[in-house]
């Protein structure tokens, strides 16, 4: 196996992403999983390869990718920061095209933390006044 082109990382609420560029024919294998097998829903698999199409680069090249933590749409969203930024690594001259598809920020959400005395983040036990 050669050595990769780039070799990036992306996150997404708890799932982080490490995606590896070789020269190739397309192929994409996660956890050295099929990428149909990884994303079995189609919404996640449009999600990873949104920025491969914008730019017209879905044979260009294999891609290898570890994801680690939380769950398919945090995955997918991790991996499609990843696969952004590596194709930036590559071509500087798609930076305005990602960009104004918002492909290239970081989502910062996460899940709020529970509080003490509550049953959730911000659900509180049902009040009795008598």
């Amino acid at each position: 196996m050669s050595l990769p082109l780039t070799q990036t990382t992306g996150r997404r609420k708890e799932a982080v992403a490490r995606v590896r560029f070789r020269p190739g024919t397309g192929t994409i294998t996660i956890n050295s999983r099929a990428f149909d097998n990884y994303f079995t829903s189609a919404t996640h698999r449009q999600m990873v390869m949104e920025p491969l199409r914008l730019i017209d680069a879905q044979q260009t090249y294999d891609i290898d990718a570890t994801i680690e933590g939380g769950g398919m749409a945090g995955q997918a969203g991790a991996l499609r920061l990843g696969i952004s930024r590596s194709l930036l690594e590559i071509d500087e001259a798609v930076r305005p095209a990602l960009k104004k598809a918002g492909l290239l920020t970081r989502d910062s959400r996460k899940k709020e933390t529970k509080k003490y005395g509550l049953k959730k983040a911000r659900k509180a036990p049902q009040y009795s006044k008598r």
